[in-house]
């Protein structure tokens, strides 16, 4: 994929985010479908590919009434939606199909059509043998060791990474599809009560119901179409994996998976960090966008709290992050990667609820599962 040649040119969330008892993860999935498809100014009519996550592809497609002639399940936790961005672009590139439908939907707080724990594992699986039976049964528990570990290593402190969410409700505190509304202090969020050390509630993301979907293709039929909106380039894109238990990380304090798909997407763009105006980083709990910050080299090792604490990622900072509240203040449905990817878009369209300034790059930073996977997208609203 030449850099800019594959476009996003739909984007749109489900009408309503927050408690949704009244729709099936279907028809949040097709809601968003038909919305970025307006969003476009195209059809059902006009899509040869689709993919999702949770659902199988070939199914959706029927429930939309789409022949596919390419489609993606991958599955990988919350930035698979970003892998099939990345798979996407690489699928128009290869002329496998010309434009693709990128789907999200999730009942993950009303649990509509679900059975069972969102966490319950095949007895087969290695989280099952070798994590579950000793009480790592949820993602707030599995992750408290490495954290802590995190912040005794590169010295951010909990009062840090308290700041993260404080930081964060400044861009949402007034959104009203902000699932967390409200600005809060560093004091507050500390004061919130303890779910598992180090992690207060504050720190841990809202559960949500909701979905989203984006529309895909080639630059070359994007101007042909004659479109409503002005496309967002996709830059550079990279995936990456790491152990699938936490206790077998490469590292508990840098995430190797972030640092690899960062890389290939940095390379793939021909950018690097000084280049990025405006950061989206999945954070299902408070100590992501640390890591991200690291990791992907805006800040050195031991710098990202502070870096934060100083405001830089506030409105009006140097760089501004997780702008719609994030995962933390805004929604997550479970698999939040959509979520970051649409405020990216809506950034560079100029339509976000509070915008930031002069934003002509972005930069998505996914994860899936306990640092298991990750992904990294750059958009531009500039041609490169």
């Amino acid at each position: 994929m030449r850099p800019g040649s594959i476009v996003i040119v739909g984007a749109a969330e489900t009408a309503e985010l927050g408690v949704i008892p009244d729709m099936s993860e279907n028809d949040l999935r097709a809601a968003a479908a038909h919305a970025a498809l307006a969003d476009a100014g195209m059809t059902m009519d006009d899509v040869d590919g689709i993919t999702c996550a949770g659902e199988s592809p070939i199914e959706m497609a029927h429930y939309l009434g789409v022949t596919p002639t390419w489609y993606d399940g991958t599955s990988v936790g919350g930035c698979s939606f970003l892998i099939h961005v990345r798979h996407a672009a690489a699928a128009i590139s290869a002329g496998l199909c010309e434009t693709v439908l990128v789907l999200h939907g999730e009942s993950g707080r009303s649990r509509v059509g679900k059975a069972g724990s969102f966490m319950a594992k095949a007895p087969s699986s290695m989280q099952a043998q070798f994590q579950n039976l000793y009480g790592l049964a949820g993602p707030s528990n599995m992750f408290t060791l490495p954290v802590k570990r995190f912040l005794e290593h590169t010295g951010n402190t909990e009062e840090q990474m308290a700041a993260v969410v404080a930081a964060q409700s400044a861009w949402s505190a007034d959104n009203p599809r902000a699932f967390r509304k409200g600005e809060v202090t560093i004091e507050e969020v500390l004061s919130s009560p303890m779910i598992a050390y180090p992690f207060h509630k504050l720190e841990c993301c809202v559960v949500t119901d909701g979905g989203g979907a984006l529309v895909i293709t080639s630059r070359a039929k994007a101007e042909s179409h004659g479109l409503a909106k002005p496309p967002v380039y996709i830059l550079g894109t990279g995936e990456a994996a790491d152990a699938p238990l936490v206790h077998d990380l490469d590292d508990a304090v840098s995430s190797k998976a972030f640092r690899i798909s960062a890389g290939l997407a940095f390379a793939q763009a021909g950018l690097t960090t000084a280049d990025i105006d405006h950061l989206m980083v999945y954070d299902a709990f408070a100590h992501l966008p640390l890591y991200a910050l690291e990791d992907l080299g805006f800040v050195g090792r031991g710098e990202a709290g502070a870096f934060i604490a100083d405001g830089n990622t506030r409105p009006g900072g140097a760089l501004p992050m997780n702008t719609n509240g994030g995962g933390l203040r805004y929604t997550h449905t479970g698999m939040y990667g959509m979520f970051a990817m649409q405020e990216a878009v809506r950034q560079l369209r100029n339509e976000a609820f509070q915008q930031a300034d002069e934003v002509h790059t972005s930069l998505v930073q996914g994860v899936g599962g306990m640092f298991t996977a990750a992904a990294t997208l750059i958009f531009s609203n500039v041609l490169p």
